[in-house]
């Protein structure tokens, strides 16, 4: 594990103590709200897995040495060490040679969000937490609670009328208390509330404007730049693709390509891309603002995950420094690569997951994507997390008679099986 200093402002520099997590920099927050992240004691002793003195860990914990727990105070479930999958059959259709998605809803909870839970919740469990507490539609509860129940703490989650089913169910099943508020704003007001007065560890935002959720947190996602890099033949993609609602995991990969970069493993950095609902990051980087506005919301998104009108100060800030791109995708494009996904490459994933592969296919079309690019895009979670979403657009399952001879005409008709 590295030792933590403290927590660092990523926009002015200031500099705060660890038990800081449940703010963001006090000194920006007149002009930008910007998050922390967490600074370390230096150097951090990174040992390239295979070398000499590297452990055997697997998963997240292949990495462990640049993580803020050490592997032996984790509450781990078996996270990370996702497979990164060659797209090839939808990469020949962009004409992309190096297309390739790191599918995380192989995870013990099925999403992305495992990692950031993991660290989060361990970092609690150090600090004496009495309770966790989120506020999520999902994926984010839904790893609170897990990693929650295997650290015996107490979760709750504020949720709001419009969250998916399963995911819900989900929630309840690992033993958290879901509470359901009349407006999806108010989950951060009773969120915060709690926070302050009781003491609770919060593991994902509960203020607006969002800065992104807990530092700590944001720290397990940096596994997934160390693990592509690897998996890659220890090379760097040219462009990093992920769906975002307030850009953690993009700030944490980033944050793993800067480590590396630091430690020369690596010679250069990638460049990151955003694929939202609203475009509010867009909006700043067209019209350079310093922070994502607040945008109208024109449509009910399927992209429940990343449903946010307002982007981070921290999304921007890497997409911009990266030089990479803002991309707002369409419910029609989502559902067609959530379609394209699970047809062609057998991956059937969450509308957030295939918001990516629209952000890639509109990149590739304008040509900044060039057909020998390496690129990778992050596939959040599984389909099964919210399957309703997909039912709605299959139509009804085809219904046939007892009778085989009347049954084979209808499938005969429909195509399923051959005319004699």
């Amino acid at each position: 594990m590295a030792k933590v200093k403290g927590l660092q402002c990523l926009r002015c520099g200031a500099l705060y103590p660890p038990d800081h997590y449940a703010e963001d920099c006090p000194a920006c927050r007149p002009v930008v709200r910007s998050n922390l992240v967490v600074v370390y004691d230096e150097p951090i002793a990174l040992r390239k897995p295979g070398a000499a003195g590297a452990g055997p860990s697997s998963g997240l914990w292949r990495y462990g040495d640049v993580l803020p727990v050490s592997e032996a105070d984790a509450v781990s479930l078996g996270e990370g060490g996702s497979p990164l999958h060659h797209l090839r059959n939808v990469g020949d259709q962009l004409g992309l040679k190096q297309l390739y998605g790191k599918d995380e809803s192989g995870n013990p909870t099925w999403s992305f969000k495992d990692r950031l839970a993991c660290i989060a919740v361990s970092v609690a469990k150090q600090m004496g937490a009495k309770t966790i507490v989120s506020s999520s539609s999902g994926n984010a509860g839904a790893a609170a609670a897990a990693y929650a129940a295997k650290a015996g703490i107490p979760c709750v989650v504020f949720t709001f009328g419009g969250a998916a089913g399963p995911m819900v169910t989900q929630m309840r099943a690992y033993g958290a208390k879901v509470v359901t508020v009349p407006q999806k704003e108010d989950r951060w007001r009773f969120m915060e509330h709690a926070v302050r007065q009781y003491g609770w560890f919060p593991t994902s935002p509960f203020f607006g404007p969002a800065v992104g959720s807990n530092p700590y947190g944001i720290e397990g996602y940096k596994t997934l730049a160390y693990e592509t890099v690897e998996q890659l033949g220890w090379r760097v993609p040219d462009w990093c693709i992920l769906p975002v609602c307030y850009g953690d995991a993009l700030i944490g990969m980033w944050r793993g390509f800067t480590e590396m970069m630091a430690a020369g493993w690596i010679d250069r950095m990638p460049k990151m891309v955003a694929a939202e609902v609203y475009g509010s990051i867009g909006k700043a980087l067209d019209d350079d603002l310093e922070a994502p506005p607040a945008m109208p919301k024109t449509f009910d998104t399927v992209s429940g995950s990343i449903g946010a009108v307002q982007g981070t100060f921290q999304a921007l800030e890497i997409v911009r420094k990266s030089g990479g791109r803002a991309v707002t995708i369409s419910n029609d494009d989502t559902m067609r690569w959530q379609h394209l996904l699970a047809t062609r490459e057998a991956r059937y994933l969450e509308p957030a997951s295939a918001g990516g592969l629209v952000a890639v296919e509109r990149l590739a079309k304008s040509g900044l994507i060039k057909p020998d690019d390496v690129v990778v895009s992050l596939l959040t979670a599984s389909g099964l997390k919210d399957p309703a979403v997909t039912a709605a657009t299959q139509g009804d399952t085809m219904a046939v008679p007892s009778d085989l001879s009347a049954a084979w005409q209808i499938l005969q008709s429909a195509g399923i099986v051959p005319s004699n």
